[in-house]
């Protein structure tokens, strides 16, 4: 298999390129670079980085036309403020499931859409990224509990999002008509989180610990509606 820079290591390279170029040629600088992404928390368990290999990638990126390197620029800062500047997207082996029991996925911090079903899935590393001749910025994300074949590239803007949060049965106040949320979908082919809309909300009285209310959403993406628990609903970040 082709050595592959994580996502990070290239945004890393990508600024540090716009920061100084000739500099980013140097082999001395090259070698300490390759050293300090080989130890880095987001390689544990790959492939040694090698100065020549950085240095390979810092003359490709030397060779791009400058009309593409400006309007990647926004593109680049959109996932860089997206991501908060983290240095790891740890794989796991957990499977997608209900999100309210899945405390194992409580460290996953992105979702995105595939294009496969129009459903969000928790992200467990951002493999690489391209920019398109728009401008526009995709990567390639691996799904957590799925395998590489079911990589896909996604687009930034419109198809990676932070994580949404479940809901606590405490909580079904938060949750207003009109609101965007999270909904788990049962159909006898698949069981996936699609974006909904609330339509209704039937309150009933009850404890913090089970939640008796029920919700009339819309699916986006295919306008059924449908009446749901909120045990089957995760609210959007607070902005």
């Amino acid at each position: 298999m082709d050595f592959e820079f994580t996502l990070f290591e290239m945004l890393e390279m990508e600024n540090l390129f716009k920061e100084s170029r000739e500099e980013a040629l140097a082999p001395q600088f090259c070698e300490k670079l390759a050293s300090s992404f080989s130890y880095a928390p987001s390689r544990a368990g790959k492939e040694a980085i090698t100065p020549r290999q950085v240095q390979s990638w810092f003359q490709d990126r030397l060779k791009k036309s400058q009309p593409q390197v400006a309007s990647s620029n926004m593109a680049l800062k959109l996932l860089t403020n997206l991501s908060d500047a983290s240095t790891s997207f740890g794989a796991t082996e957990s499977s997608q499931k209900l999100k309210g029991n899945a405390s194992d996925l409580s460290e996953l911090i992105f979702e995105a859409l595939s294009s496969k079903d129009n459903a969000w899935y928790d992200v467990a590393t951002f493999l690489n990224y391209r920019v398109l001749c728009s401008g526009e910025l995709e990567v390639r994300v691996r799904f957590a509990g799925f395998r590489n074949t079911d990589d896909e590239w996604v687009n930034v803007r419109r198809a990676v999002r932070e994580r949404s949060i479940p809901l606590e049965p405490s909580e079904c106040q938060r949750v207003k008509v009109g609101d965007l949320v999270l909904c788990f979908q049962e159909r006898e082919e698949r069981a996936v989180y699609c974006d909904a809309h609330v339509l209704e909300i039937n309150r009933q009285l009850h404890d913090i610990n089970s939640c008796r209310c029920t919700f009339v959403v819309r699916y986006d993406h295919d306008d059924i509606e449908e009446k749901v628990q909120l045990d089957r609903l995760c609210r959007r970040p607070t902005p």
